[in-house]
């Protein structure tokens, strides 16, 4: 097992447009992607596919549709969520052989002057249930993803892996699972438990991978740093990953300044080499 696995997210390499992600991932021998809309919709989506399709590369989700939490906007969420449906199941045929067809959801935080945490997910559950019905039609799976409690107010007010289990528990695991994110889960001293729960109910649509490093910067939110340069133990939790059934790629996803910052081709050498030490040796067959 080396990089077999390995898809480059998008988010890593921000700077650069989606074309150059495509060549610097093909060149290095990286077998997969993972893209984000913003960047599909600069050039359009019907070339982005065809960039894809030509690139001969896996694509292994889109980031992000979400947002359903603000009452005010419900039928603008849902409009931008239906077209988000419809981009990743282009973008997933397009894609070589293996591709998974997932759209990762943030499902956003509590509206302006809004402090009830209870009504905002209950509002999530209701328009995953809407959105399902879309998604299966279209051969998509909708990837709910929890994120780090230092987040809820603003970007998503589902915190634990339980929760989001919790959330699709009534709806297809085919149709929504959920997105199993190192950066937002390893803290939390359930979420071993919750990975084998997700494993048992079928809902791991997507493994993302990166490492929480102090200092934390101001927001937190470009406080992501490469596998093995931070706090998390990616043994114990690819390891759960696994024995939960995921046999899908497990992308790098690095927000930081630093990461954005250097040449592109050596952020993607240094992407493959750290997942080939820090994640593959704990994949099945690493």
């Amino acid at each position: 097992m080396s990089i077999e696995r390995f898809s480059l997210n998008q988010a890593t390499v921000k700077r650069a447009d989606l074309a150059t992600v495509l060549d610097l991932a093909a060149a290095a021998g990286v077998p997969a992607v993972g893209l984000w809309r913003d960047r599909v919709a600069e050039i359009g989506l019907e070339e982005a596919a065809s960039r894809l399709a030509g690139s001969g590369l896996r694509f292994s989700s889109l980031c992000r549709g979400g947002f359903l939490t603000d009452p005010g906007a419900a039928g603008e969420a849902w409009a931008e969520n239906l077209r988000a449906i419809e981009e990743a199941a282009a973008l997933a045929a397009a894609g070589a052989p293996g591709s998974a067809p997932v759209l990762v959801l943030v499902v956003g935080g509590l509206p302006p002057g809004d402090r009830d945490l209870r009504g905002a997910r209950d509002r999530v559950r209701r328009m995953l249930h809407r959105l399902a019905p879309e998604a299966r039609a279209r051969g998509v799976r909708l990837a709910l993803e929890p994120m780090h409690p230092v987040f809820c107010a603003d970007r998503a007010v589902v915190s634990t892996l339980a929760q989001a289990l919790d959330l699709v528990a009534d709806l297809d695991p085919e149709v929504a699972g959920v997105a199993v994110d190192t950066y937002h889960v390893w803290w939390d001293p359930q979420v071993l438990p919750a990975i084998a729960r997700a494993g048992e109910e079928g809902r791991i649509a997507c493994y993302q991978v990166c490492d929480w490093i102090t200092p934390v910067p101001e927001g937190a939110l470009l406080g992501r740093g490469l596998p093995g340069t931070g706090h998390i133990d990616f043994a114990s939790l690819t390891r759960a990953v696994e024995e939960a059934g995921y046999r899908g790629d497990v992308e790098i996803e690095v927000f930081h300044r630093e990461v954005w910052d250097a040449p592109f081709e050596r952020v993607v050498g240094d992407c493959a080499k750290s997942f080939e030490n820090t994640v593959a040796p704990h994949l099945r067959g690493g």
